[in-house]
């Protein structure tokens, strides 16, 4: 297992967190002092500790404005559905770029804007095996576009092409561009389907995630990668094996670069096609905590999960 080990690939990034903790604490104080030292001086015990806990949500929420949803749980990561409510929207294969797809998203439209994913079926396979991440993703609190390619024979190349087409659709031009931020988008995508989502995090650096599941590419090196990216391989996956693809594609990731291997245990290369608790586990906290910025999903991939009966093996570098 890797050595957990710090790191951060953004200029100034370790400077800003430094500071960060220092202000967060300075505002807290500013907001208990408020509380305890003045109003609440004159308010009975309870309320004035009733006040305390709403100034102190006050400051964590202007510290991450992106958090969406309550506080996670494991039981709230491996439930079938999220705490949103989510409709869909077709898209038609005439579209520029890419063969169309299905939109899934939140339906309220109360808590701003949200992330959104891109993802990409393998070789031959269309959007439909790919369906399951659509209310599975988007009720956790996302914008999702499963998409069908151009052609099912497309390369990884092509592939990495049209997942950032298909972003670019997304907040350009769907009917639910006004309920996504533009500036934290992602890409997923399986087979190789999966090494386009290496081929869009290496040609767009300002991802803010990449998930490739059991990833086919003949290009083996992601030395360009700054993209956070978590690889999911199959321990019996026969046409992407992990010593071929998943395990050299994770090994040249740089070490600067926040990354995570997951391989499943007793899988094949077609796991990914149907529902399951890891990859929906893990996958909901690594576009958490990389799409939204929320720390409070941390807690679920560093330190980083124990090999167990679905998982043999998980490596990354910790803390993100």
């Amino acid at each position: 297992m890797e050595p957990q080990q710090q790191h951060d690939t953004t200029p100034g990034t370790a400077a800003r967190h430094r500071g960060r903790a220092p202000r967060r604490l300075t505002k807290l104080g500013v907001a208990l002092a408020m509380v305890l030292g003045g109003v609440g001086a004159a308010l009975p015990t309870a309320q004035a500790a009733q006040d305390a806990g709403a100034a102190t949500a006050a400051v964590q929420a202007a510290e991450n404005p992106y958090e969406r949803g309550p506080d996670p749980t494991e039981r709230s990561i491996e439930a079938d559905r999220g705490p949103y409510s989510v409709s869909e929207d077709r898209v038609s294969s005439l579209v520029s770029g890419f063969g169309g797809g299905t939109i899934y998203y939140p339906t309220t439209t109360g808590d701003g804007t949200f992330g959104a994913v891109a993802i990409s079926p393998g070789y031959t396979a269309s959007q439909s095996s790919m369906a399951w991440y659509g209310p599975r993703l988007a009720s956790q609190g996302f914008v999702v576009f499963t998409i069908d390619t151009n052609s099912r024979y497309d390369q990884p190349a092509s592939r990495g092409d049209q997942l950032l087409a298909a972003l670019d659709y997304l907040t350009q031009r769907s009917s639910v561009r006004g309920r996504i931020d533009s500036s934290r988008l992602a890409v997923m995508g399986h087979s190789m389907g999966g090494g386009g989502s290496l081929e869009a995090a290496k040609d767009r650096p300002s991802l803010k995630a990449a998930i490739p599941l059991t990833p086919w590419n003949l290009d083996k090196t992601w030395y360009e990668i700054t993209v956070p990216t978590f690889i999911v391989g199959a321990d019996g996956d026969s046409i992407a094996s992990v010593r071929s693809h998943a395990e050299p594609f994770y090994e040249s990731l740089p070490s600067s670069t926040d990354r995570a291997y997951m391989e499943l245990n007793n899988a094949t290369h077609f796991t990914p096609n149907t529902p399951d608790t890891e990859i929906a586990k893990y996958s909901i906290s690594w576009l958490k905590r990389f799409v939204d910025n929320d720390t409070r999903y941390e807690q679920f991939l560093c330190p980083l999960p124990r090999p167990d009966f679905q998982i043999e093996e998980f490596r990354g570098n910790c803390p993100h």
